[in-house]
């Protein structure tokens, strides 16, 4: 990991903003989470070595067992969390659910081989398929947070390419990686990109979001993401169910390695596992798959199961579903 964050310093993009205005009620909320500068320390350096003194080892908490996956189960406890987390789904019309191109047909049940991933209604089989572009040889590189508007368009064209992304998480206080966003494109704003695969890297959600469709899709932007100021503010909206979970740092110990999980940004269950990797500013490893996604088959091969999240720990050991045991999880084996 140490090798990816060594990266020069690149240039930034910013693009002139549209003449839409966006509602004053609004602009406390997206001013709190914004792609608006803020100041970086004299002591970024300091900052970054002593918040990268690792744990030389980490172990499950005693006596864990991952949860045998419940497929659409909602634990009673968590009930409330995952409606918050489901009206993101209705300000941004779904956007983040399914892959470029996603289309779907009811098929009958010889249609699809056995060991093949497929939802099955009223006893026929869906077939689903998307149109996905080029694929980067390495994960994109981002640096963000999960309660900010602008972060959360980003995400959600990863979601739509089908895009693997290593997430590097920048909560507020958080004395790792936000630090480390500044002294790579030399100021703490966010969200920041960075390609290895080409060496771009760069500011501005749209700037972003252009760059990404342009290199890895067709070149079009999805109709809920090409709005300006009205994509910006239903985003917005979208955090109010939450009320600003994934922004705040809680301490923790950092790992060596960065985790995987394979989630999609539309879902709620997703939602409450990525907040709590930002909270503790967990480094992970990001596989895209929304609906039509290729790397549904793939983790379904893996596990003879598909559902999302799904979290490998390389640091444990440990794989599994279930989004309320995973938070629980990652909070007994990484908080201090």
């Amino acid at each position: 990991m140490a090798g990816v964050l060594n990266i020069s310093q690149p240039p930034t993009l910013r693009p002139a903003l549209g003449n839409r205005k966006i509602p004053k009620k609004m602009i406390s909320i997206i001013r709190a989470t914004s792609e608006t500068p803020v100041s970086s320390s004299t002591s970024t350096s300091s900052s970054i070595k002593d918040s990268q003194k690792l744990e030389t080892s980490f172990a499950a908490p005693t006596g864990f067992k991952p949860p045998e996956p419940k497929r659409f189960a909602v634990r009673p406890d968590k009930t409330w969390d995952i409606v918050g987390a489901s009206l993101a789904l209705i300000f941004r019309l779904g956007t983040g659910v399914f892959v470029s191109g996603y289309s779907v047909s009811f098929v009958s049940k010889d249609e699809i081989p056995p060991g093949q991933y497929s939802l099955e209604v009223a006893g026929r089989k869906v077939k689903e398929t998307s149109k996905i572009g080029p694929r980067p040889e390495k994960p994109i590189e981002l640096y963000e947070f999960e309660g900010c508007p602008f972060c959360r368009k980003v995400r959600e064209i990863v979601s739509v390419l089908d895009l693997d992304v290593l997430f590097y998480p920048c909560p507020k206080n958080g004395p790792t990686f936000r630090p480390k966003a500044a002294q790579l494109g030399g100021k703490q704003q966010f969200p920041y990109m960075v390609d290895p695969n080409t060496g771009a890297a760069m500011y501005e959600s749209d700037d972003i979001i252009k760059y990404l469709v342009g290199k890895y899709g067709d070149g079009s932007i999805p109709l809920m993401l090409s709005l300006g100021p009205l994509t910006t503010l239903t985003a917005g909206f979208a955090m109010i169910g939450r009320m600003g979970k994934g922004s705040t740092y809680t301490k923790s110990k950092l790992p060596p390695k960065p985790l995987e999980v394979w989630a999609y940004e539309g879902s709620p269950f997703c939602k409450i596992v990525r907040e709590v990797l930002v909270e503790l500013e967990l480094p992970h490893i990001y596989r895209s798959c929304a609906r039509g996604s290729p790397k549904r088959q793939i983790l379904y091969d893996k596990t003879g199961h598909f559902q999302a999240p799904y979290l490998e720990d390389p640091n444990t050991g440990v794989k599994m579903f279930e989004s309320a045991e995973i938070a629980e999880y990652l909070k007994a084996t990484y908080a201090i």
